[in-house]
């Protein structure tokens, strides 16, 4: 193994390897009880020692396996944790929906959420986005580094039990609903729509995707089910951990037309085209990634 690599070994022969690992610490353990087996001690250690690494090496990560893993592997997971993905969308939607009443009824609560100098641009119609375009690098990078980082947060809000996810999601439903609301009530909804169009079609299920993973963290922590505790929050920390990891290709396509596209002054009519067009291959993606390749599988 050491000469020609696991791979070199047959199916049958990689299973001896396991038990004969597996006997071998077992005798380790008895020598170390017993002082006058120092030399055996030693020479079993060192066998294990050089087999410990090709035991839990684990699979090696390439190109061509986190291909495998986005095109196959991470629709299928999504669609198992389809239910803490509609929750994260409800939250949001719900905290969204209810700061439009409130804004409608007490109009004076969406300038004191949004403060002066935003109210101010509001007031003369103007978009406080203007200030990427003199700096789109700069600007595409920062949105980037922002982005992930809220999505990070909302998904590491999990391991309170869920309710920093929570939270999160309620506080940036609550942000849009104001932001959306004040735009409509000066005339200004149509300015705001195209400038969030394009990227959000990937920014905002990226959120979604970030609040579903910290639910399945607090899911694990608060109902273990058949599962020792510690067990289902290793199994809740995997399967979150790569249930957020796709939101990073995503932000980093968002962040890019956040800065080159959303805030410049082509025609409205393309942004929303853009928009439908990745929110279709998103779906698209999510819907139909890996039933295909499973099929083949199993045929």
């Amino acid at each position: 193994m050491e000469s020609h690599g696991v791979k070199s070994l047959p199916q049958g022969d990689l299973r001896d390897f396991g038990l004969l690992y597996r006997q071998t610490a077992a005798d380790l353990s008895a020598a170390r009880a017993d002082r006058a087996s120092r030399p055996l001690e030693q020479y079993l250690n060192a066998i294990v020692g050089r087999a410990h690494n090709y035991i839990y090496s684990g699979q090696r990560i390439s190109p061509l396996s986190l291909w495998r893993f986005f095109a196959h592997g991470y629709p299928r997971l999504l669609r198992r944790m389809s239910g803490y993905v509609v929750l994260a969308t409800t939250l949001f939607v719900v905290a969204g929906i209810f700061a439009s009443v409130m804004v409608h009824v007490r109009p004076a609560l969406g300038a004191e959420f949004l403060g002066p100098a935003m109210m101010d641009k509001i007031e003369h119609h103007q978009m406080w986005t203007e200030s990427v375009l003199t700096a789109k690098p700069q600007s595409s990078s920062a949105i980037m580094t922002n982005n992930i980082s809220v999505c990070f947060m909302t998904f590491a809000g999990g391991i309170l039990a869920g309710l920093g996810t929570v939270f999160l999601l309620l506080t940036n439903g609550l942000e849009i609903g104001v932001v959306s609301t004040v735009c409509a009530q000066h005339g200004m909804a149509l300015s705001l729509w195209s400038f969030v169009a394009a990227h959000g079609a990937l920014e905002l299920p990226s959120i979604m995707l970030a609040g579903a993973a910290g639910l399945r963290l607090g899911a694990g922590i608060l109902f273990p089910g058949m599962l020792r505790r510690r067990e289902s929050i290793a199994l809740a920390g995997s399967e979150a951990v790569q249930l957020v990891s796709a939101t990073i290709p995503l932000l980093i396509v968002a962040g890019t037309f956040e800065a080159f596209l959303s805030p410049t002054h082509v025609p409205i009519a393309l942004k929303f085209a853009v928009c439908a067009v990745l929110f279709t291959g998103l779906c698209w993606w999510f819907g139909e990634g890996g039933r295909k390749a499973r099929a083949k599988t199993i045929g």
